[in-house]
């Protein structure tokens, strides 16, 4: 795992804001979530009341970058490429 990724886990944990690089995290108090960016691009929320984690898949499927995917994997998705086809949780991404 990257440093910055650890950092980002550790924000999105102690549920903190953190901004490094091209990745921020933003903790919204009122609401109990955290939510992660990747170029100012939301790529995830983390639900800290039901410790989930929702992916946006229309980012993942716009930018399917390495740098997009391993975030997201850092935080616990399940995303794989396999001939050129995005899968979440073993789902197509269309």
């Amino acid at each position: 795992m990257r440093v910055i990724e650890a950092k980002m886990i550790n924000a999105v944990n102690s549920r903190e804001n953190f901004a490094l690089a091209n990745t921020s995290v933003h903790y919204i108090k009122d609401c109990n979530y955290s939510e992660v960016y990747l170029h100012s691009h939301m790529i995830a929320i983390k639900y800290h009341d039901t410790d989930t984690l929702e992916v946006n898949t229309k980012t993942l499927f716009d930018w399917p970058t390495v740098t997009t995917k391993s975030r997201l994997r850092a935080l616990g998705a399940n995303v794989t490429t396999k001939k050129g086809i995005i899968y979440l949780d073993g789902v197509e991404l269309i």
